[in-house]
C-alpha cells in the first residue's frame, strides 16, 4: 500500500513559469499529497537545487525523505508507484501503459522541448524551421488523439492528460511572446478539445501561470538568447 497521507513530507523545487514543474504539481494534487514548494531563481540557483540535481541543475526536483528525484516524467511515475492509491496516474493495462509512456515522451521531446526551442532560436529563419517542426508534430498527435483517449483513466487525469492540460498555456505564451499564431483549433480540433477538457479542473486552474507575466518572461528569455554570440 502507499504511504498514509499524514506521514508524507515532500519538497518540490520549481519555477513558476515551467510547464514541467506544473506537471508535478498537478500530479501531487490529483493524488492529494501535501508538499512544500520552493521557488527557484534559475539565474541564482539555490545550493539545495545544485546538491539535489548536480547533473542538469534544473527544476523540477522532488525531494522525498531527503532523497531527490528529477525529470518531470520520472517524478510522476515515482509518485504513482509510491502512493499507489487511486486515482492512478498510469493505466493498469500494460499495453495502455506502454502507449501512454511513448506519447508522453513524444509530447515532451517533440512539442514541449520544441516550443522552448522557438524561444531560444537566434533569428527568425531558424524560428520558422522550429515552428514548422512543432506543427508537424502536432499533426502526428492530432491523428492519434481518438486512440489515445481509450488509454485515459476516464474521469480522473492520468499523466498523458496532465501533459495535454499543461500544453495550451505554454503554446499561447510562446505565440504571444513572438507575436505569431501557429497552433489553432481549426487545424488541430481534437487536440484542442482535449487540452480544454481539463481547463476548469481545480488542480489545473490552481497551477496556471499568469498569462501576461508568462509572455513577459518568455520575451525576456528570447531577447537574452538572441543577444548571445555562441549557442547555449
Amino acid at each position: 500500500m502507499g504511504e498514509a497521507k499524514e506521514s508524507v513530507k515532500l519538497h518540490l523545487h520549481g519555477m513558476w513559469a515551467s510547464p514541467w514543474v506544473r506537471r508535478v504539481e498537478i500530479a501531487l494534487k490529483i493524488k492529494g499529497i501535501p508538499y512544500d514548494y520552493f521557488e527557484e531563481d534559475l539565474k541564482n540557483k539555490s545550493q539545495m537545487l545544485l546538491q539535489y540535481n548536480p547533473v542538469k541543475k534544473l527544476v523540477p526536483v522532488l525531494v522525498h525523505h531527503g532523497r531527490p528525484i528529477s525529470e518531470s516524467l520520472i517524478i510522476m511515475e515515482y509518485i504513482d508507484e509510491t502512493w499507489n492509491n487511486s486515482p492512478n496516474l498510469l493505466p493498469l493495462d500494460a499495453h495502455h501503459r506502454a502507449t501512454v509512456r511513448f506519447w508522453t515522451h513524444f509530447l515532451d521531446l517533440q512539442i514541449f522541448e520544441k516550443l522552448r526551442d522557438v524561444i531560444k532560436t537566434r533569428d527568425d529563419v531558424e524560428a520558422k524551421k522550429v515552428i514548422k517542426e512543432v506543427q508537424e508534430n502536432m499533426g502526428k498527435l492530432e491523428v492519434n488523439v481518438r486512440d489515445l483517449w481509450s488509454c485515459s483513466n476516464g474521469k480522473s487525469m492520468g499523466v498523458l492528460d496532465i501533459l495535454i492540460a499543461t500544453l495550451l498555456p505554454i503554446v499561447e505564451g510562446v505565440e504571444d511572446a513572438i507575436n505569431t499564431k501557429f497552433i489553432d483549433a481549426e487545424t488541430f480540433p481534437l487536440t484542442f478539445s482535449w487540452m480544454r477538457s481539463y481547463e476548469k479542473a481545480s488542480v489545473v486552474e490552481e497551477t496556471i501561470p499568469n498569462h501576461e507575466n508568462l509572455v513577459k518572461f518568455l520575451q525576456k528569455l528570447r531577447h537574452y538568447f538572441r543577444k548571445q554570440t555562441v549557442s547555449i
